[in-house]
């Protein structure tokens, strides 16, 4: 992604509103609906990350949401960020609690 110059983001930024893209993301979270979660490194690479969004989904912290998978916070925060891939095992139950996230929050209660 090119990075853009003042006067290209200010062009950009003048014909948004950013009120009402705010008060659109709060109703879709408050839905539930979580869009695209991306994470940006510092060279500048910008990478969606899935498993963020799962666990954004589920409603809980990092910290919550490693317990309940059996991994560290930093095992969590590098799959978050692209540093690393879950394993196999990992992957799937991932999978299962995308599709059906209140899955994890019964098992918290």
């Amino acid at each position: 992604m090119p990075k853009l110059s003042e006067k290209e983001v200010l062009k950009r930024d003048a014909k948004r509103d950013l009120n009402a893209e705010l008060l659109k993301a709060a109703r879709e979270l408050k839905r539930g609906k979580v869009g695209r979660v991306v994470i940006m490194h510092p060279d500048g690479r910008a990478v969606e990350s899935q498993v963020a969004k799962v666990r954004i989904a589920t409603g809980l912290s990092q910290s919550q949401f490693a317990q309940l998978l059996g991994v560290s916070v930093r095992t969590l925060q590098q799959w978050e960020h692209g540093r690393r891939e879950p394993s196999g095992a990992a992957q799937t139950l991932l999978r299962i609690v995308e599709r059906h996230p209140k899955v994890l929050k019964e098992i918290t209660a």
